[in-house]
């Protein structure tokens, strides 16, 4: 009898603790563990990223180059895709793909971790405006479908392709390295304006999330979008870039290879800065036929995505002439009005080094407007001797002193991307390719420097800023792109520190005027422009693999400058034949808004001339020397290969093609 009561009891108690259990149990779901409520939303809600429009870009004088357009891109959520109940042939003849395509987009590497079957992907990237408003009026036949609107590139002016630069789709590497700024889809700047200014131009994502049905359609926004959260777009810039006188420079570039940058020597910012040949920048934007371009381009014996401006490194020619003028004259080595002759070359060791002047120099001035070699190579042996011919060492070091305050042999911090610092050689350098055991060097080793060739390498920039040093009598500012951002965003503080070098005003007021005298009665006479005092000066570097190229750097007026300016063509022989007539034009395109009518024809003649096939023809010569052995290295510079810059003669008949170079006198 009691056996039983307590059995009674005891399944009684079981019952109750079980009860107790399930009742804790439900409270605990009900009031406590909210897991099953995210479970069940994560059916019903959709979390979107909302893309931020890119900042826009403006150029100096307020004019759109660079905008955002409209973009469709086609979402899908796998999960919630149902094969058997959608009708895939009219899904595809609405977006205008073949089933297999459908698959293809559909169906992806689920064991990547790349995709996810319930993390919506891209699945059709830009439609067209007509092919996303017919999807819509049947979206909702197609369940886990979904459109999603995107900002992309457009560049109004179609010009400026490489200083404005272009997006791209991130890749692993650029997710790796933004540590959660970035996402597979994301979009970023590549190159130009668009990498150095990323992030201030890419915004802020917002994240919006959407409510659907149990046939996964979307009806509305989760709480009225109580929880979403908006895009921030990014800050729009207001670039230094006169667009106008960039496409002039475009213009006048075309069917040639080589660079142009034009700055306001007063701030360093830079007016125009062209890499040639170029491309329309619409070639680029994130659509359908971007890669085939892209491939196009990158593949192209022109090198197109090769910027010219900043990446390549030139011999500078005559136009160093003015830099070791500068640096003799400060250290007392050049005096400014002493006398010198010149008899057509410069003799020594037995050879004779041409040059197309002869006789009486009155000083720097001279020396500088006829671009007399001879002069320049013993004023620079002087230099480089002023502490003993057994001691070049000394002197070579002194004079990089200045070459470095010029700018030269380093990246001057321009607001762009590649910038290459350029190179000068040095003592150290010298002593490791002609060691002491051997002889050594002296200043006859290395007498090319003298007049911009030898192992002196430049950028293009560099010989603008250096354009831009002279004309401010002994100071310049980096060199940026930025000029103000239309909201409070201050730009980088280094773009307002004046760099000054230690050479005083009035030498460099001598070259002003060498320079000046250079353009109104020496070798750069075509680049005269009636009412403005322009001051320049030619150069013909020397190339290895074929025609020389033609180099000229200035500034105007020569009384407060407005534009300081430096243009090198690739394989166009003398300065005063390409080069100094593009920048002249640039000149009086900036300055006067117009070209003259009597300069009409030189504007159509810059404009017309096609150097693309002497430039492919030097590369492949180039590449037929590069097979064959290399010959030996002399310790003095060879004076078949020494340029003698422009004649006088060159001004108005330009050299023709394929001239030997001992005949032009």
């Amino acid at each position: 009898m009691k056996s039983g009561i307590y059995r009674q009891r005891n399944i009684q108690l079981v019952f109750l603790v079980c009860g107790v259990l399930l009742v804790l149990r439900a409270a605990q779901l009900q009031l406590f563990d909210n897991s099953f409520r995210r479970r069940a939303d994560s059916t019903t809600i959709e979390n979107l990223t909302v893309y931020p429009p890119r900042g826009l870009v403006y150029d100096r004088n307020g004019r759109l180059i660079v905008n955002n357009e409209a973009t469709y891109d086609l979402m899908v959520t796998y999960s919630q895709v149902n094969l058997k109940e959608m009708d895939v042939p009219k899904f595809c003849a609405i977006l205008g793909i073949t089933e297999a395509e459908f698959r293809q987009n559909l169906v992806k590497d689920w064991k990547s971790g790349k995709y996810s079957k319930s993390v919506p992907y891209v699945f059709l990237k830009k439609m067209t405006p007509q092919t996303c408003a017919r999807l819509q009026e049947s979206l909702y036949e197609f369940p886990g479908f979904f459109v999603q609107v995107r900002n992309i590139r457009g560049y109004p002016e179609s010009v400026g392709a490489h200083v404005l630069g272009y997006i791209n789709e991130v890749d692993p590497r650029d997710i790796e390295k933004s540590k959660g700024k970035y996402e597979t889809g994301d979009y970023i700047g590549a190159a130009g304006i668009e990498s150095a200014y990323e992030d201030y131009l890419r915004g802020k994502k917002g994240a919006t999330a959407l409510l659907r049905d149990n046939l996964g359609r979307i009806v509305g926004k989760y709480k009225d979008g109580a929880e979403d959260s908006p895009a921030e777009a990014g800050h729009d810039l207001v670039t230094s870039i006169d667009i106008r006188l960039q496409a002039y420079a475009e213009y006048l570039m075309q069917n040639k290879t080589g660079s142009v940058v034009a700055l306001d020597p007063k701030t360093g910012q830079i007016l125009a800065m062209v890499s040639a040949p170029t491309y329309d920048p619409n070639l680029l934007i994130m659509t359908q036929d971007r890669g085939q371009e892209f491939s196009r381009l990158l593949t192209h014996p022109l090198k197109y995505f090769f910027d010219r401006t900043v990446m390549a490194k030139y011999p500078p020619g005559s136009i160093f002439k003015t830099a070791v003028s500068l640096a003799g004259m400060q250290e007392g080595v050049i005096s400014p009005t002493g006398g010198f002759g010149c008899s057509g070359g410069y003799y020594y060791a037995g050879r004779t080094y041409k040059c197309h002047h002869s006789g009486h120099l009155n000083g720097v001035v001279d020396a500088l407007a006829h671009s007399c070699n001879t002069y320049y190579m013993v004023k620079y042996r002087d230099i480089i001797d002023k502490f003993g011919y057994s001691n070049p060492q000394q002197g070579l070091d002194l004079f990089n002193k200045y070459m470095k305050e010029f700018g030269f042999g380093q990246r001057l911090g321009i607001d762009y991307p590649n910038e290459s610092p350029g190179s000068y050689p040095t003592s150290a350098y010298y002593d490791k390719i002609y060691p002491k055991k051997l002889g050594g060097w002296h200043s006859p080793t290395i007498m090319s420097c003298g007049i911009g060739q030898g192992e002196l390498q430049l950028t293009t920039l560099q010989m603008a800023n250096f354009a831009a040093c002279i004309a401010n009598r002994g100071y310049w500012y980096a060199p940026h792109l930025a000029m103000a951002f239309k909201d409070t965003t201050s730009i980088p503080d280094r773009f307002f520190q004046k760099h000054v070098v230690s050479v005083e005003p009035r030498y460099f007021e001598t070259v002003v005027e060498g320079m000046a005298q250079c353009v109104e009665r020496g070798t750069a006479r075509i680049a005269q422009i009636p009412g403005i005092s322009v001051c320049g000066k030619t150069g013909t570097s020397q190339n290895p693999h074929g025609d020389d190229h033609s180099v000229f750097f200035a500034f105007a007026p020569k009384t407060d400058p407005k534009i300081a300016i430096a243009v090198y063509v690739e394989n166009a022989g003398w300065g005063a034949s390409y080069a100094a007539p593009v920048a002249s034009l640039m000149i009086e395109h900036f300055l006067r808004d117009t070209i003259a009518a009597d300069r009409k024809p030189l504007e159509e003649k810059m404009a017309r001339a096609n150097l693309i096939d002497k430039y492919i023809a030097n590369k492949e010569s180039a590449k037929i020397r590069a097979k064959a052995p290399a010959p030996r290295r002399d310790s003095l510079p060879n004076p078949e290969d020494t340029p003698l810059d422009e004649s006088p003669a060159a001004v108005t008949q330009p050299q023709a093609p394929g001239t030997n170079r001992q005949n032009r006198r």
